[in-house]
């Protein structure tokens, strides 16, 4: 799986974060990872240790997104581009793997892909305060 892949699956498992229950999520996850074609164990381990870390980490990345997005209160904020911004806050203040200019295109790039027409600029510009 390509990092890009990685991310757009972590994405869609973030995003489900927000319309299930704490309780749920294991269950949420196992479909998930169910309705996948052909996923590799090694990966599918990745995803699921990557995406608890985030999940971890979650409260610290709204304190420092609602910070970074003056003027906007995180319950305000679209999903997609909320679930988008968690995962590249994650990458840049928690990954020291990934470069925060990677992070930051690299949301941009998957805010085009799912978000609205102004979803990839918006995210560019809360992330931009972080760097």
């Amino acid at each position: 799986m390509t990092r890009r892949e990685i991310r757009e699956h972590l994405f869609r498992m973030l995003f489900r974060k927000d319309f299930h229950d704490e309780t749920e999520m294991n269950e949420q996850i196992d479909l998930y990872f169910d309705s996948l074609e052909e996923p590799k164990d090694k990966d599918l381990e990745y995803l699921k240790n990557r995406f608890q870390k985030i999940i971890e980490k979650l409260s610290e990345i709204d304190e420092i997104l609602a910070e970074a997005s003056s003027g906007w209160k995180i319950s305000r904020l679209g999903k997609v581009d909320l679930t988008i911004m968690r995962l590249a806050i994650f990458e840049i203040k928690f990954d020291e793997d990934i470069p925060t200019k990677v992070a930051i295109n690299e949301a941009v790039e998957i805010a085009k892909i799912f978000g609205g027409d102004s979803s990839g600029s918006f995210v560019n510009g809360v992330l931009a305060k972080l760097a």
